[in-house]
């Protein structure tokens, strides 16, 4: 534990540190379209930019807590943040795309170390009794990051050059390093001569990288119509399975699963996956619908996501007082998934004349909503564990919202597809030869484009032309509402679960010293 100026530095430097890796997830996605053409790559090549640091940060995640042990805490942070900053710079040096996803997988595996060792030395810094206050500043880098991704990218992209993206990670790089190599109290590294684990890390990211690369590219390869895709899902699934079988067997696993027999982190962490889950796909969704259907630039809607984020942002370290002072997390967690099914709901009543008035005040509930989710789940998953557990139980955590993130993308895509060819499906049949209001729709249209200077020919064709623009922009409106719909529900579903948790009894704060049964107390 730390006091004074010191704790208030190194909670700075790990919350920043937290907060660049995780804008790092998606501040290259508003990048793709200029990055592609620079580098004379495809749309779907360039996608693996975005897919091999996903990869490398879902692999290492869970792995943090073996490594911080075996190398040194302190050493293994600050190795973390120079390799992701060096990586970084190499990034925006790449001259070719596959360079430039070899360096970025390097920059996922330094960040991925980043946000479960940054949670685990603020839990450190802070006596049991703030522990609360604790997650509270540590969900400031969850849900700023992610959000403020697509401004930063969005305004680098339109003011400078996509290398910049990389670039602006090293001084804030730099800067952490520093003020952990001179802050951050020295770790020995273990030498009880335990083996390593090779297997269990070799399960590990076989298992989870060949997961994630179907999540990522599933959609775009129409899922088990690739071979590739199924060979990589069976892959994933017998290496997953054997991965646990494992890891309940060695005496010293890579990744400790026997946390998982405290039901508070369980019911946490499958919480937290549903919280990863409409997190990212919310995020995810309302940037294609405002960019594709309301015709937004990348920087303007990062700047319609930037009020709620700031408000989450401010709130966040007063729900860690509140549950210091007793407050019940399941109460913050309906209310939050109550917020967050308001909003994708508000939403799903969108229409093609809808602008940034109509969209502030959900957005507004959307990051009151993740952070009284964010903040509570982030306690409550460590708030039984003794102390030499944090550190994996953190891990395991944030994994699961990763993966939450990866799976609610990739599903949430593939609804959007297939409702899109209903949708369209469904609109064509009304638009034909022998209906009278297509006619009518195209004689004006003709006879607008002909006013213009077009003959009568090319102005048949543009009119033609307008009406398929038409109908694909109404098809893909219909479909992001279809979309936010079903987040409704997924949020809605989620409220009588947490309220079953409910007992009578008060529930004492994380980080109190817990009574008999205190599982059955706070979950």
């Amino acid at each position: 534990m730390e006091t004074g100026f010191r704790k208030w530095i190194i909670t700075i430097t790990v919350i920043i540190s937290a907060i660049i890796e995780l804008i790092d997830t998606t501040i290259v996605n508003v990048s793709i379209n200029t990055m592609s053409g620079n580098l004379a790559a495809s749309l779907e090549d360039t996608a693996w930019v975005i897919t091999s640091y996903a990869i490398a940060n879902v692999i290492i995640i869970p792995m943090t807590s073996f490594l911080a042990e075996k190398i040194g805490r302190k050493q293994y942070y600050i190795g973390s943040i120079i390799l992701f900053t060096v990586a970084s710079m190499l990034c925006g040096l790449s001259n070719n795309l596959w360079e430039l996803v070899g360096w970025r997988f390097l920059q996922g595996v330094g960040g991925g170390a980043l946000l479960s060792t940054s949670q685990a030395i603020l839990f450190e810094t802070f006596p049991p009794k703030d522990r609360a206050l604790a997650s509270g500043l540590f969900s400031l880098g969850v849900i700023i990051g992610p959000s403020i991704g697509p401004v930063l990218g969005g305004y680098i992209v339109d003011n400078a050059s996509w290398p910049w993206i990389f670039f602006v990670n090293i001084p804030i790089g730099l800067l952490a390093v520093i003020l952990c190599a001179y802050y951050l109290h020295p770790t020995q590294r273990s030498r009880d001569g335990k083996p390593i684990d090779w297997l269990g890390i070799g399960l590990l990211s076989l298992g989870i990288g060949s997961l994630q690369v179907v999540l990522e590219r599933g959609e775009t390869d129409d899922w088990f119509a690739a071979t590739y895709i199924v060979v990589l899902s069976v892959v994933a699934a017998l290496c997953l399975t054997l991965f646990v079988w494992w890891e309940l067997r060695v005496e010293f696993p890579v990744v400790n699963l026997r946390v998982l027999k405290s039901l508070t982190l369980s019911v946490s962490a499958i919480m937290t996956f549903i919280l990863g889950f409409g997190l990212f796909s919310a995020v995810f969704v309302f940037p294609l619908f405002s960019q594709r259907i309301i015709g937004y630039t990348a920087y303007q809607t990062g700047l319609m996501l930037l009020p709620g984020t700031l408000l989450a942002a401010f709130i966040s370290p007063f729900l860690g007082k509140l549950m210091q002072k007793g407050v019940r997390p399941q109460y913050m967690v309906i209310t939050g998934f109550a917020l967050t099914a308001i909003f994708n709901f508000w939403l799903s009543r969108s229409n093609l004349e809808s602008g940034a008035s109509n969209f502030i005040g959900p957005l507004i509930l959307r990051g009151m909503g993740a952070s009284l989710l964010i903040v509570p789940l982030t306690a409550l998953a460590v708030s039984e564990l003794a102390p030499r557990d944090i550190p994996q139980g953190a891990a395991l955590n944030n994994m699961m919202r990763q993966m939450g993130g990866s799976f609610g993308i990739a599903l949430i895509n593939t609804y959007i597809a297939h409702r899109a060819a209903f949708n369209r499906t469904i609109l064509i049949s009304h638009v034909t030869a022998t209906d009278l209001p297509t006619q009518e729709w195209l004689r004006q249209a003709t006879n607008r484009f002909v006013s213009e200077g077009s003959t009568l020919w090319q102005a048949s064709r543009q009119a033609l032309g307008a009406l398929e623009a038409t109908i694909v922009k109404q098809t893909y409106l219909l479909s992001y509402m279809d979309a936010f719909l079903l987040l409704f529900l997924l949020n809605a579903v989620c409220i009588p679960l947490v309220v079953m948790t409910i007992r009578r009894k008060k529930a004492l704060p994380p980080g109190a010293p817990p009574p008999p049964k205190i599982e059955a107390e706070a979950h």
